[in-house]
């Protein structure tokens, strides 16, 4: 089979019976995750854009394409070798005894990459607003915080609180495709903030009522930021949604920008009030540090809705620009995620991609500097720098798009990462 990207028409050999990928124009081999070639490679060696592609076919998106005024979930999974359980679990049951993966970002890998401590959070509460149920939400938290030796955060504890749109105790209907969605954010929240209390807020359904609704309950319950992993295009009303919904002061509203690279911009990412934050794919480095490049597939783009806000100064877009800053969305084998809901035989240990990764963990890391009252309104960013890596590298445009700063990573700010991402927190 073959695909395009980047305008390059690019040949996929094998990969089924081999457990790697001929790539042209010119042949490269890939390892793909789960193999033992891959094993070898993904934590030393950067992956190209063509890797990082052919791994993600490798995978699925977590969420369906979503109707006009509905939204989708903007993850990637696939699953992660077994690498066994210990005596008392296995890895498809949620039991605090699953071996620890050899794949994957690991909350170590997060705090060294940003430059993040463990000794703050204390009394930070990060609301999870996502759709429909994860019945295994807490019971994953826990085998997830127990492998990585992190403090338990529990109902029992009052560390984890789940609640419907309404704020009530009866759940959703579960579903297995948004429940990764869950699985991933508030584990990602875990990893950057292990002190954060997380609140994690299900709607009834992925419609616009629905998830807005859920963040003002999750604002309601006291949530000091809230993380929206989820998106849709951008349809007629979505200002008065914003009003409604997704301006509360005092509470920064945190928003993935996308998966779908450089095209129209995505609701609440494009809320002028939303802190947008666009994806990276973070590579490690021959001397043991990370660097960052643009994520092939984070989205950016110029609003058609909402007018430039004053904070922004970029010249090619008379419009609202996306994104603000950025994080984590893409790695050689994705962010270790522990799943037990619905997956079948897959259940267990996954890799997960995407901009849903990228916002839960600058929502725990604003949790983490305990400022949220303060940085509040994404202008915030654009007056205090300083704690803000620049990414040059990089770039989400399939087709060419001349360079320019709206697809591509520059000095400077450039749309798919804005000003950069975090190193430490001065700048949260």
């Amino acid at each position: 089979m073959s695909f395009r990207f980047k305008g390059i028409t690019f040949a996929l050999v094998s990969a089924a019976l081999t457990g790697t990928m001929s790539i042209g124009p010119t042949v490269a081999t890939a390892s793909v995750p789960g193999t033992a070639a891959a094993a070898a490679s993904s934590r030393s060696a950067a992956p190209s854009a063509a890797l990082s592609v052919a791994r993600r076919l490798a995978g699925h998106e977590v969420c369906p394409i979503a109707p006009a005024g509905q939204a989708r979930c903007l993850s990637s999974s696939a699953p992660l070798p077994r690498a066994g359980a210990t005596s008392g679990g296995s890895a498809g049951v949620g039991s605090a005894a699953v071996a620890a993966p050899k794949f994957g970002l690991r909350p170590a890998d997060i705090r060294k990459a940003y430059q993040l401590s463990t000794t703050g959070g204390k009394g930070q509460t990060i609301a999870i607003v996502d759709a429909y149920d994860d019945p295994k939400a807490e019971s994953d938290l826990k085998v997830y915080r127990a492998t990585w030796k992190l403090p338990a955060c529990t109902t029992a504890n009052k560390c984890f609180r789940k609640v419907n749109q309404r704020g009530g105790s009866k759940p959703p209907e579960g579903d297995p495709d948004w429940s990764q969605e869950i699985s991933l954010d508030v584990q990602a929240v875990s990893a950057a903030c292990p002190k954060c209390k997380i609140l994690l807020v299900e709607g009834d359904e992925p419609s616009a009522d629905s998830l807005g609704a859920a963040v003002n309950t999750a604002v309601r319950l006291g949530a000091n930021v809230v993380s929206n992993s989820y998106g849709s295009t951008e349809f007629t009303g979505i200002a008065a949604l914003g009003k409604k919904y997704y301006t509360h002061p005092g509470v920064p509203i945190i928003a993935s920008s996308g998966d779908t690279g450089f095209q129209d911009t995505e609701f609440p990412a494009d809320l002028p009030t939303t802190w947008a934050i666009g994806g990276t794919l973070l590579k490690p480095t021959k001397a043991g540090g990370w660097t960052e490049d643009a994520a092939y597939f984070g989205s950016s783009g110029c609003s058609a809705w909402f007018a430039k806000p004053s904070y922004q100064k970029d010249k090619h877009c008379p419009m609202r620009t996306v994104a603000d800053i950025s994080a984590v969305a893409d790695s050689a084998d994705g962010f270790a995620v522990y799943d037990s809901y619905g997956l079948g035989a897959d259940n267990g240990w996954i890799g997960m991609w995407g901009t849903s990764l990228s916002a839960p963990l600058v929502a725990a890391m604003i949790g983490l500097a305990g400022n949220s009252t303060v940085v509040a309104k994404p202008s915030y960013a654009y007056s205090h720098r300083t704690g803000l890596k620049d990414v040059v590298g990089g770039s989400n445009a399939v087709d060419d798009c001349g360079g320019d700063y709206l697809c591509n990573a520059l000095k400077g700010y450039d749309a798919p990462t804005g000003l950069g991402s975090p190193r430490g927190l001065k700048s949260l």
